[in-house]
């Protein structure tokens, strides 16, 4: 357990999704597209899942206070359009984003709840005053963590399970072995990874099955393409990508004169400060005059640029409120050709991005950093 304080490949090839057993995986999900595009399996062995999940982190913690009652008709409106993934992590406002997707699955018709796919991140030890002091990955931990999870989201067992970052001090065989004991117990379907690097994610391979790894993924934050992707499909690991629109920076909806509530995570994000704020900005108005003139919106083009690298890549959106899980869901209808895809990379660059994507206290946590 720790404890202390808080050349790219721009081409980066897609890889066809691994469809073996299909059918038999997706009808064990529950899964459907959505907006007529076909669901995607995670990795080899994972389940299958809306091309597009949603992410709630932001419904209770990092990004300021939330609408309980908006963050409830959101899921439901994400269930409703076919959305099957919901990702979580057991220290988002300490348990309150669990109880929160526990409320919108139990006040959801049945079909729905029953399509629905809990994706639970653990291990971040947090303090009173909500502050991060570093992160538990033993086997007891693992299953002590679990027991709280399951009691908080009212289910019996948690689809995707995964460390949210790695613990220096346990072996992360140790970790993903108590996962896979809980897989055999029945109380998790299926073992995940976050943020770690190429060699960690063969280490945890070698362990058990994985079905996806989850990970920064976006237009300004590219740096998997250059060994953790390509090591994820020799596996048949598949991507959860998260922050696809980097914390609302890649938005287009973001301005330069936007106050931050506190609290607000972003207020402490290199990406956002002085004047790697108003580079990564125009970024977004290169962007913006791509995305004008394909006739769709600076978010519908970062989360469809997403879509596009691979079948074995699901986006994570981060919607608090129905209106913008609408604009993002709108991204499934965007197809972008090769012209399209030159386009939106001549506007922002491969590696363009003023600014690491957390503060340096944060950066030393990510395995996939080192």
């Amino acid at each position: 357990m720790t404890t202390n304080a808080s050349p790219q490949n721009p081409s980066a090839p897609a890889a066809p999704a691994d469809t073996s057993n299909l059918s038999e995986r997706s009808e064990r999900s529950n899964a459907s597209g959505g907006h007529g595009r076909p669901a995607r399996a995670l990795g080899r062995t994972g389940p299958v899942v809306s091309p597009i999940g949603l992410g709630c982190m932001g419904m209770s913690a990092l990004y300021g206070a939330a609408d309980r009652a908006e963050s409830i008709a959101t899921i439901h409106a994400a269930l409703d359009a076919g959305v099957t993934l919901l990702d979580t992590g057991d220290f988002y406002g300490m348990g309150h984003n669990e109880m929160l997707i526990e409320e919108a699955l139990r006040t959801a018709p049945a079909e729905a709840r029953e399509r629905a796919l809990t994706s639970v991140k653990f291990g971040a030890l947090r303090t009173v005053e909500g502050g991060f002091t570093g992160y538990d990955g033993r086997p007891e931990a693992v299953k002590n963590f679990l027991a709280y999870s399951l009691q908080r989201l009212g289910r019996d067992h948690i689809d995707i399970y995964r460390i949210a970052r790695v613990d220096p001090d346990v072996p992360i065989e140790e970790t993903v072995g108590a996962i896979a004991e809980a897989v055999q117990a029945g109380h998790v379907r299926h073992i995940g990874l976050s943020e770690v690097g190429a060699r960690t994610m063969r280490r945890a391979a070698a362990v058990a099955p994985i079905s996806d790894l989850q990970i920064e993924y976006s237009l300004i934050s590219r740096g998997i393409e250059r060994e953790i992707l390509p090591t994820a499909r020799e596996l048949g690991i598949g991507v959860t990508a998260y922050g696809v629109l980097s914390r609302g920076l890649i938005s287009g909806h973001f301005t330069r004169d936007r106050q931050l509530s506190p609290g607000d995570f972003r207020g402490m994000s290199p990406r956002f400060q002085g004047e790697n704020l108003s580079r990564n900005l125009d970024l977004v108005e290169a962007l913006r005059k791509v995305a004008e003139a394909k006739g769709v919106s600076v978010a519908q083009i970062a989360i469809a640029w997403v879509l596009a690298r691979g079948e074995d890549v699901v986006p994570l959106v981060g919607a608090r409120r129905r209106d913008r899980l609408a604009e993002a869901l709108g991204a499934l209808e965007v197809t972008l050709d090769a012209a399209d895809l030159a386009a939106v990379e001549e506007a922002v660059p491969a590696g363009a991005a003023a600014g690491e994507r957390y503060p340096q206290a944060q950066m030393a946590h990510l395995d996939s950093e080192h």
